[in-house]
């Protein structure tokens, strides 16, 4: 005798979450100035006012660096001609694991679309969200990002061909 017990499953899964392009109300795009207003107000960063002198080797570039409370030891905040495309903070390894990061991200927005010993990386059409070891997290303006990236590979300069000849010595 067969017995033909008909089941059900439910195979629809929540759909992903977007890449983010904020931390808090930290947000891709947002001017210097109102970065600042945003890490003054953020109970995450100890932010004291702007810098006397930013030097970054790219023109058209801004800087802002901060300590952070509790779970963010410091943080990053890139600007070019005054827009926000970069978000870098260095976690608390005291209080946050690499694996439990992780999981939170891929829980949030899916397995990431590379993926190394170094990094994880997740991609979408304007934004990309990178998981680096040992505890580190990167948001990023994906246009600005690339657009930046690519012109560092085609204006190598002599002198940095040679630091590069001369790093591959060791």
């Amino acid at each position: 005798i067969l017995l033909v017990i008909p089941i059900s499953f439910n195979f629809a899964e929540e759909p992903f979450l977007e890449i983010p392009h904020r931390f808090g109300k930290i947000t891709l795009g947002l001017t210097m100035e109102s970065t600042e207003k945003e890490l003054e107000r953020d109970g995450n960063f100890y932010y004291r006012g702007s810098p006397d002198i930013s030097i970054l080797q790219r023109p058209n570039e801004s800087l802002i660096e901060c300590r952070g409370y509790d779970f963010v030891e410091r943080a990053f905040f890139q600007f070019k001609e005054n827009k926000l495309y970069s978000i870098t903070i260095l976690l608390n390894q005291e209080l946050l694991d690499h694996y439990s990061l992780y999981t939170t991200l891929s829980g949030k927005y899916g397995e990431p679309a590379e993926l190394n010993p170094e990094k994880s990386k997740w991609i979408s059409d304007k934004n990309i969200l990178v998981l680096e070891r040992p505890l580190q997290i990167k948001y990023l303006d994906r246009e600005i990002f690339e657009g930046i990236t690519n012109d560092s590979k085609i204006s190598k300069s002599p002198s940095e061909l040679s630091q590069v000849q001369f790093l591959e010595q060791f």
